[in-house]
């Protein structure tokens, strides 16, 4: 077993990028504190294709030196957009007929091992603070809530984390069915 070396991974270039085809999903951070999170979750729409990030309330935006730290690049070519108010995003992306979920401990939450995200259709996630999580007022605007199923004592993952284990498992599932 060999470790690859970066010209042997097939990156795409930025233009290639932008113009191949994406997941579809949307992910819309909300009064994300850590400039680290941001980065990261950055990082994680560009290694599975993300379409677009929305940016809420006093989530910070790029360019920004600790936001580089962690997205090495991925806020060049993740197409985002800013918006104050995260319940303006969600009516949008409603009125547009995507199905706007939650990441969130809720009652009647799906575990996230039991979402089955639908084919044709187009979701985007809502992660929230990383103390107060996603507000009741977004929660209930939402079409449901995904939890990630935890055991220990905290049934807390920091937000890039949770962020990386639902864009994978959605990712994995939408990937598999465009490939059969």
């Amino acid at each position: 077993m060999r470790k690859l070396v970066n010209d042997e991974l097939g990156r795409m270039s930025i233009g290639d990028f932008k113009n191949a085809e994406k997941t579809p999903l949307i992910l819309v951070l909300d009064d994300i504190r850590s400039l680290h999170n941001i980065g990261s979750v950055f990082r994680t729409a560009d290694a599975f294709l993300i379409e677009k990030i929305y940016l809420c309330g006093i989530t910070a935006v790029p360019p920004n030196k600790e936001i580089h730290k962690t997205a090495l690049g991925a806020t060049e070519t993740v197409a985002w957009e800013y918006q104050k108010n995260v319940l303006d995003v969600i009516a949008s992306l409603q009125a547009e007929n995507i199905e706007v979920w939650a990441v969130e401990q809720v009652e009647g939450a799906v575990y996230l091992n039991d979402f089955e995200p639908q084919q044709n259709t187009k979701y985007a996630l809502i992660f929230g603070n990383e103390v107060k999580g996603v507000s009741q007022e977004a929660i209930q605007q939402c079409t449901g809530a995904i939890e990630i199923p935890q055991l220990g004592t905290k049934h807390s993952l920091n937000i890039s984390v949770s962020a990386g284990v639902v864009v994978w498992h959605i990712f994995q599932k939408n990937y598999t069915a465009r490939t059969r």
